[in-house]
């Protein structure tokens, strides 16, 4: 039930009421007047009988007006209407980037508006508008007598119509006497508060003009280039004519219908006295002369962090019953606007790079090595991107097309599955648009403060306008090796040292069931001792699920949840060591985050505080404590080995490739089938992300060099991080405890021993088509779990994309 429902509801209830507690003196007033009419005459009793039930009428109808008046809108109301002005949403450093606009609009004085739209309103919408107080009962009465006829008309005054858009759901759209009863209490109250002229300028700068204009400056804008104050008569009755029916009388797809509706405007102008004959004549000879040009929104195209924000902010606004369209609240959010531009270009260069890479790799059946994206750049326009990817993966392909959605429509609508697919595969249009949104590489970033938790920069998809679904908040993915950071800290808090040596060797874990665990690692076993700290740094799955069996899951997921995984589920399964339970990006870059804040956690802020329209703060979001959730010898010891991952471990391409100086350390993770590349690195200023991948994790980069973190998802953070550091943003000097400064990298394009296992790299390709090894290997790692072949579970699926919410 809505909440004109609601209203009516309410009145009809009171109404019963009064009613009711009358009931019975109208019975005894019934015999009073039976005494009073017996022996008239039957004409006289008529009269009678109508005059009392007249008056009955007003006096019921007076009634129900009392019972209306507190339901309409009061005089606070319209003065806060009339002083409106949308909340704004600011970057840290106070650069604007969005707004809670109904529409585009620029408020105007009734004098900056020409003389030739006030005439042309008067004229046509209430030519009585200087001479009633809300409500024109002569016009009303002049209405219903036409629509008697057949002639059907409206009564609505200039004030009555500016009741309606300024209070759209107080009054309610529906067409009943309730409404206009609330219209015409409305009416009278924006009399008896505003002047005629301050009516005119509120309605001129509130009605709507299709193509999100909103007010008469910017329908002149866009339907004629031109302010409101040179608006010429023709053009003016143009506009004043879409009031009508703005659809209908568009001017834009319906000129016929538009030029008639003009036409008529300026006829009642020449009734009113607006001119003579002879120039009204000459006028409705003249053409419609547009010269449309669609505003651009000046609020700024929303982003994905922008969109989080507004979601969050609507759902706080109505707990705290805020207005964000018309309260004109100054909404600080903790984005910085330099490191955003540097992550989208980040993004917008290095994730462009990697789709030149795949598309190049999956061209053909041979496969082009090279450990340089600018070769793959150079060589894509001569290639047919994905060509052999769709040949060789023709189930694939059958399976996509049934996940569609016009697959899905054929076969409710009563087409034959096998007819519909046959069809679908053979509209070139549908399979083209298809296997582009399959094959289309997608990459989300993000960059927190660890002292603060605030989010500096937030890129959720490679394109929001093309990809909503954010890969920051919204999808969850496999965090392959990312995740054993998580593992190593348990170990430290239960008392391992980092010195603690296991065997670099192949074990078998008992799952139950029959079902056993098999670890291994790409790059092989050596069968010697190593220590838990050179594990981690070349990421070797035989030492970490040795960890985890010493540590136990419990501790390791409880760990996991205090340090910033506390949304997704975490699989209680061994091979959650290895990273296999799906978490978001943002989950995991807060995790390092507070591993970075030496065991402090700080749940993300994105909000920094919220001020009303006279700058007096009302909500401060930057003062919640931090929460402990690792020990900070534990954090200094992990974030000690971690910087062994960027010095000589899977994360050197950040020095080598970016020259990036200074104290920092991260981690690479590496999924199946190098579905899922992720990297994050941690600097005492700032923490940051990436996440490399397809959105359907069954398309995958084609080779082991490409398809990891350390050579895809790294590109992303060291690019960003570069940046970062050149332009002063985070300090080059900051130490975590314990660091110190490392001696200056100069970037170079590939490292200086490069290595790749031939075998691996040429699995599956004929012996003629094999290629020569050129390009280095990351020592990451691949996630296997070995089961009894009839328990071998069929692949995942894809993850099912979640839309971004509609603003």
């Amino acid at each position: 039930m809505d909440q004109e429902e609601q209203q009516e509801n309410g009145i009809r209830r009171q109404a019963k009421t009064l009613l009711s507690g009358a009931g019975n003196k109208a019975q005894a007033g019934v015999r009073r007047a039976h005494g009073f009419l017996s022996g008239r005459p039957r004409w006289e009793q008529a009269v009678l009988v109508g005059l009392w039930a007249f008056a009955a009428l007003l006096v019921a109808l007076l009634v129900y007006l009392m019972i209306l008046i507190p339901l309409t809108p009061g005089i606070d109301d319209l003065k806060q209407v009339s002083s409106a002005r949308p909340s704004v949403m600011l970057s840290s450093d106070g650069k604007e980037l969005g707004t809670f606009e109904q529409g585009l609009q620029e408020r105007v004085k009734l004098s900056q508006v020409s003389p030739h739209v006030v005439t042309a309103l008067i004229s046509t919408e209430d030519h009585r508008f200087y001479d009633h107080h809300g409500v024109d009962f002569t016009r009303i009465a002049g209405a219903l007598l036409a629509s008697l006829k057949g002639d059907a008309q409206g009564g609505s005054t200039i004030t009555q119509q500016l009741a309606r858009n300024m209070f759209p759901e107080e009054i309610g759209r529906a067409r009943s006497i309730n409404r206009k009863l609330k219209e015409l209490i409305t009416a009278i109250k924006i009399e008896n508060t505003y002047s005629k002229t301050e009516i005119l300028e509120a309605y001129l700068n509130t009605v709507p003009f299709l193509y999100n204009a909103r007010g008469i400056e910017m329908a002149a804008r866009t339907y004629f280039s031109k302010p409101a104050a040179k608006l010429d008569v023709l053009e003016a009755a143009t506009l004043v004519g879409m009031l009508k029916g703005t659809y209908y009388y568009n001017p834009v797809t319906n000129p016929e219908r538009s030029l008639g509706r003009r036409n008529v405007v300026l006829g009642q102008m020449y009734k009113h006295g607006a001119f003579d004959e002879k120039r009204f004549k000459a006028l409705t000879r003249r053409p419609l002369r547009l010269r449309f040009e669609r505003q651009l929104d000046r609020s700024g195209r929303d982003d994905h962090f922008t969109a989080h924000v507004r979601k969050w902010l609507l759902e706080w606004a109505d707990e705290n019953d805020y207005d964000l369209q018309l309260d004109g609240l100054r909404v600080e959010t903790t984005l910085d606007a330099e490191l955003q531009a540097a992550a989208v270009r980040a993004v917008e260069r290095q994730a462009g790079a990697l789709q030149a890479v795949a598309d190049v790799e999956w061209s053909s059946p041979s496969l082009f090595n090279s450990s340089s994206t600018g070769t793959y750049t150079s060589m894509r326009p001569g290639v047919k991107a994905f060509d052999y990817y769709w040949r060789s993966h023709a189930t694939e392909l059958d399976a996509f097309v049934r996940e569609s959605g016009e697959y899905r429509r054929a076969v409710d609508g009563g087409e034959a599955p096998a007819a519909a697919l046959k069809r679908l595969k053979g509209d070139r249009d549908f399979l083209r648009g298809l296997k582009e949104a399959k094959s289309r590489l997608e990459a989300g970033f993000v960059a927190m403060d660890p002292g603060t938790g605030e989010v500096k920069a937030w890129v959720g998809s490679r394109d929001f306008a093309r990809d909503q679904y954010d890969h920051v908040a919204q999808a969850a993915r496999q965090p392959g090796s990312t995740f054993k950071p998580i593992v190593y800290g348990a170990a430290l808090e239960s008392g391992i040292p980092p010195e603690q040596t296991y065997v670099d060797t192949v074990m078998e874990f008992d799952m139950g069931n029959g079902k056993v665990w098999r670890p291994t690692d790409m790059s092989g076993t050596s069968g010697r001792q190593i220590t838990m700290r050179e594990g981690l740094v070349h990421s070797k799955n035989t030492i970490t699920a040795q960890v985890m069996q010493d540590v136990g899951l419990p501790s390791v997921i409880k760990l996991a949840r205090n340090l910033g995984i506390r949304q997704s589920k975490l699989s209680p399964v061994p091979s959650l060591a290895l990273g296999t339970s799906p978490v978001t990006l943002l989950e995991m870059v807060n995790t390092y985050a507070t591993i970075a804040a030496q065991g402090q956690y700080r749940k993300p802020v994105f909000v920094r505080r919220i001020l009303d329209r006279d700058g007096k703060v009302i909500a401060d979001f930057g003062t919640v404590a931090p929460e402990r959730a690792l020990s900070q010898a534990s954090s200094e010891t992990l974030i000690d080995i971690l910087r062994g991952v960027v010095n000589r471990g899977t994360g050197t391409a950040v020095r080598y490739r970016f020259g990036v100086t200074g104290d920092v350390a991260g981690k690479t993770g590496t999924t199946q089938n190098n579905a899922d590349g992720w990297f994050i690195l941690m600097h005492p200023n700032l923490v940051a992300g990436a996440w490399v991948g397809f959105n359907d994790n069954r398309v995958t980069m084609r080779s082991n060099y490409w398809g990891q973190g350390g050579h895809n998802a790294i590109l992303l953070v060291g690019d960003f991080f570069k940046t970062a550091l050149d332009e002063g943003k985070i300090d080059k000097d900051a130490l975590f405890p314990g660091g110190r400064k490392p001696e200056p990298v100069h970037p170079r394009a590939e490292p200086e021993e490069e290595f790749i296992d031939e075998e691996e790299l040429n699995e599956g390709v004929p012996a003629d088509e094999a290629v020569e090894v050129q390009a280095p290997l990351e020592d990451e790692a691949v996630e296997v779990e070995t089961v009894p072949e009839e328990e071998i579970p069929p692949p995942p699926p894809p993850p099912t994309p979640v839309p971004a919410p509609e603003y």
